[in-house]
């Protein structure tokens, strides 16, 4: 263990390096929780930083008991300090600096039982805002859904806030990230997978659309949704039934709502 007392030592600056996203390699993992899902999973730990406020529960204590085992690059901050690298207003005292998950390039293991059990994919064509998507990962995992595809201009699925809003789903689930989406079709319809996306120039609405058989489900951006082109290369388009004139849903909501009544008429 050894201790940090200036805002310029090294080991800060890069972690403020990973946390700002320009260190590929690494992620930014800050918070007890975030902490506790990362260290159930198979991941490296780089270095953990911590304040010298953090042991004052039980659970805190317990938590850094943990943290040997995966790492000796342990390093305790003086408070006043350790607020210049976290990443929340209210930060709990203590940040993983950890291993980045790999990701595929192109295509996914079909043959896996979570896919089997549920043989859905998302596609995220585009997403730019961090904890819209990281909303959506953890809704992912929540309905069983295993397989989630990034375009390329989306948000990184591994910044700081994404993490922080995905609540442990990140280090789970599998990305196909940088993806063009002209190509994701094409392995669409190769791989037999109907594709459908929420449109909201749609006729039908989600309760009409086919669940009984396995679907790429996309969504567009938050800010110009699915191009005509785009929208005319998928199999069908849906919309959410709204009452009382509201115009839209959140993305990450409306990304709920289809995905549980997906799985609703899957099973």
């Amino acid at each position: 263990m050894q201790k940090i007392t200036s805002r310029d030592n090294q080991k800060l600056k890069f972690a403020r390096k990973v946390r700002d996203g320009r260190e590929s390699n690494f992620i930014f993992v800050e918070g007890v929780r975030l902490a506790e899902e990362f260290l159930k999973s198979d991941l490296k730990i780089h270095e953990c930083f911590f304040s010298d406020e953090f042991f004052g529960s039980e659970r805190n204590k317990n938590l850094f008991k943990q943290i040997p085992a995966k790492t000796e690059n342990l390093f305790e901050i003086p408070e006043r300090i350790f607020d210049s690298l976290s990443d929340t207003s209210n930060s709990q005292g203590l940040i993983l600096i950890g291993e980045k998950p790999q990701t595929v390039n192109a295509k996914f293991d079909l043959r896996t039982s979570a896919f089997q059990k549920f043989p859905f994919i998302i596609l995220l064509h585009e997403i730019n805002n961090p904890n819209n998507l990281g909303a959506i990962l953890r809704t992912c995992e929540a309905v069983g859904i295993s397989n989630v595809i990034l375009t390329k201009n989306s948000s990184d699925v591994f910044s700081a806030k994404a993490i922080r809003s995905a609540m442990g789903a990140s280090f789970r689930l599998n990305f196909w990230t940088d993806a063009e989406f002209e190509n994701v079709l094409s392995w669409a319809k190769e791989n037999n997978f109907a594709t459908v996306c929420a449109d909201i120039n749609s006729e039908k609405n989600l309760w009409e659309i086919e669940w009984k058989k396995p679907r790429i489900i996309i969504f567009g951006s938050e800010a110009h949704g699915l191009s005509d082109t785009e929208r005319n290369q998928v199999d069908e388009g849906l919309i959410i039934p709204m009452e009382n004139e509201t115009e839209s849903l959140n993305l990450a909501v409306s990304c709920a709502v289809v995905l549980y009544e997906a799985k609703r008429n899957w099973k």
